[in-house]
């Protein structure tokens, strides 16, 4: 079974390609749209997420795309890094796409695997847009997303709630509501979630020694890069620098957004078929 063969209707479908990753797609529409998600770890979306992804991608499936939302490879090396995964998506592409997708969008720890795929495969897609990405992760996030990865690898979506909570309601005065709230979220969201403890590890290790600014500015296409003015992951200085680096990127902010506002955001998509539309 390819992808391209695989569209009979709008339902959501899930299934596993030949090399092992794992997807989520709907839509009948004649482009495609690969999504790639944020991380440490990656999912085949179920129950409120599932939804969640449905309502925020509707934009897209209305302009005409069948949406594909794919997982990372399972069992990756302990040294896998961003380019490895980006390599893997492009294999994908070559191999159940035709060689080609018409839009990616990268998002987050996804979108540090999409700036290599924009640098190292630019055949692989029409247009491509970064979302809540850029050069290098804060120390922050690096913080928040290896302990997130290590409570998820130990089999504790209770203590991985608290601390995706902390994404959301950072800083010490919050502390007592996100004990509160992260255990439902943790059970909610993350409690079934489907992901190898060891690849959890790896894609948190590979977020920890990522740093773009070399291949930046060989990426040839255009790219479009979203990013939240309060975005503690990826700092607005830090997406402005990433911008510069790439030869032909456009660059919107979103003003006194974070991270996780941004990312949820129906303006996205809007900004996204604006940027496909004139390009």
């Amino acid at each position: 079974m390819t992808a391209q063969t695989d569209r009979r209707d709008q339902v959501p479908r899930t299934g596993e390609f030949r090399n092992g990753m794992q997807y989520l797609t709907w839509g009948r529409g004649a482009k495609s749209l690969l999504f790639v998600q944020g991380g440490p770890g990656s999912v085949v979306p179920q129950g409120v997420l599932r939804g969640l992804f449905r309502r925020g991608f509707a934009a897209y499936e209305d302009a005409g795309y069948a949406i594909w939302i794919v997982t990372r490879r399972r069992n990756m090396p302990a040294s896998y890094t961003s380019a490895d995964m980006a390599d893997d998506y492009a294999e994908l592409i070559a191999e159940e796409f035709g060689g080609r997708v018409d839009l990616v969008v990268a998002e987050s720890f996804g979108g540090t695997i999409g700036q290599y795929l924009a640098a190292r495969h630019p055949q692989s897609f029409g247009h491509i847009a970064l979302v809540v990405t850029a050069a290098e992760v804060s120390a922050w996030g690096k913080d928040v997303d290896n302990r997130l990865a290590a409570a998820v690898a130990a089999g504790d979506p209770d203590r991985a709630g608290t601390v995706l909570a902390e994404s959301l309601l950072p800083g010490p005065r919050t502390r007592w509501l996100r004990e509160l709230l992260g255990p439902l979220v943790g059970r909610r969201v993350l409690g079934r979630s489907g992901c190898a403890a060891a690849d959890v590890l790896t894609e948190a290790r590979a977020e920890s020694g990522f740093d773009a600014r070399a291949v930046l500015p060989l990426i040839r296409p255009p790219v479009l890069l979203l990013c939240g003015g309060r975005d503690a992951f990826f700092p607005r200085a830090v997406a402005e620098e990433t911008a510069r680096l790439i030869p032909d990127c456009t660059l919107i902010v979103y003003e006194r957004w974070g991270h996780l506002r941004v990312g949820s955001s129906r303006r996205v998509p809007r900004d996204v078929l604006a940027f496909v539309r004139a390009h």
